[in-house]
């Protein structure tokens, strides 16, 4: 970790259980991230706090710290369908990156986690619940499938964690949400964290309503992460697109790359284009299987793969090291989905770049971007050499939706002739 994404702040000095002091040693961490040193004394303390950050600051390991020490000092026991905390995350990869960080942390002390998320291993999620659960890290419509079938209730929860807020609220889980945290002792009985990219309105009304006196901790938007991004836009043709993409992937030769596009359609468009360009690349979309996209992510941050393609599940919360350079294939809706999927890349105090396509469907996007980032990104222009005439497409074996560019639909086609009872004998009249 360089040096200049850390503040002067060791851990060491904090009051943490000797433990949680022991497995960070174990793990390399010596001086806390700008989050950790302002969140941490206050938590410590017993002080709520409502946290605003980028991704890939640190706050997974402040809101794990301030948990695990919240139940080594409390002096009650564990018991079985009661969990003593409770960490909501609005998608199954940002749940899963949490649950393999505290299991790393965790793994020297006495106390049990638990996962849950849609999409897969239901009956082997069920089971967690046979024995007593600490630390319960889930999605909002799984855990409260498991609530409403009374495998736990919320009646201990001592530690309260809602990551991604403004995320909760985009993805339309904020009613479940309510529903999980108006279940949970008071306020007061409980020490409670709230992380969001930003703090807008609805966001905080959140934090006044299920939290106590949340004291609001916000580190500047405007990291020196995004400073250190080499931003530039092309704006190319709608038939354009693939040939740039290749083009530059061929010029840039990224050591790790992710490609982001806004829909599902378009992913599987642009994998199936990379596979028949010799590009072996891993994706993550809704159609991909949660089993297939657990293993395709963890053979890209494996260095398997050197490309990724993803929609914006990708763009927050997942810990991929080295990531050189971002494509957006298809510029976002929202100023704030762009820095978070530029922010994958230059993390940790490194450099890296971000390519963006300003095509003819979402170019009208770059005015709310540079709007929000407080910048203008410089435009390249598109020479010959960059647009690589595309081989054939390789098509996803087994995937049933087809990206929507006027080829054929893979529904089965209607039956042509009469309907099958008219056939043979004739219905009487």
């Amino acid at each position: 970790m360089a040096q200049q994404h850390l503040t002067e702040q060791p851990f060491g000095s904090l009051p943490l259980d000797p433990r949680l002091k022991a497995a960070l040693d174990r793990l390399d961490f010596e001086y806390c991230t700008p989050i950790q040193a302002q969140a941490l004394p206050r938590l410590l303390a017993g002080h709520d706090v409502a946290g605003q950050a980028q991704t890939g600051t640190g706050k997974t390991l402040a809101f794990l710290l301030a948990c695990a020490q919240r139940l080594l000092q409390s002096e009650r026991e564990t018991e079985r369908g009661r969990p003593r905390t409770l960490i909501l995350a609005p998608t199954r990869e940002l749940a899963i990156q949490i649950h393999k960080d505290a299991d790393r942390l965790l793994a020297d002390l006495p106390l049990k986690l638990a996962i849950c998320y849609g999409g897969k291993a239901y009956e082997q999620q069920k089971r967690q619940f046979d024995e007593p659960v600490d630390i319960l890290i889930g999605t909002p419509g799984r855990l409260i499938d498991f609530f409403k079938q009374k495998l736990f209730n919320f009646t201990a929860i001592e530690a309260m964690v809602l990551d991604e807020a403004d995320r909760m609220f985009d993805m339309g889980f904020i009613a479940d949400v309510r529903y999980m945290l108006r279940r949970l002792p008071p306020p007061v009985e409980r020490i409670n964290m709230l992380w969001s990219a930003t703090m807008a309105q609805k966001v905080m009304e959140l934090a006044y309503e299920h939290m106590n006196e949340a004291e609001l901790i916000t580190i500047d938007a405007d990291t020196p992460a995004v400073d250190r991004i080499e931003q530039t836009v092309y704006h190319p043709a709608n038939h354009e697109k693939i040939p740039l993409l290749l083009g530059l992937i061929k010029s840039l030769e990224p050591s790790r790359a992710i490609i982001f596009a806004n829909t599902k359609y378009a992913t599987i468009r642009i994998w199936e284009y990379l596979q028949g360009n010799d590009l072996a690349a891993a994706i993550i979309s809704g159609d991909i299987h949660q089993n297939k996209r657990e293993s395709l992510l963890k053979k890209f941050h494996d260095g398997e793969y050197s490309i990724l393609v993803a929609t914006d599940v990708a763009s927050r919360g997942l810990h991929i090291p080295d990531v050189s350079h971002v494509f957006n294939y298809d510029l976002p809706e929202l100023g704030e989905d762009y820095v978070h999927r530029i922010g994958r890349t230059a993390r940790a105090g490194k450099s890296g770049a971000a390519v963006s396509f300003a095509c003819e469907n979402y170019a009208m996007n770059l005015i709310d971007i540079e709007e929000y980032t407080g910048q203008s990104i410089p435009t390249a222009p598109i020479t010959e050499d960059l647009l690589v005439k595309p081989k054939r497409p390789i098509k996803m074996k087994g995937n049933r939706i087809r990206p929507r560019d006027g080829k054929k639909s893979s529904r089965p086609r209607r039956r042509k002739g009469p309907p099958r009872h008219s056939q043979g004998k004739q219905k009487a009249v």
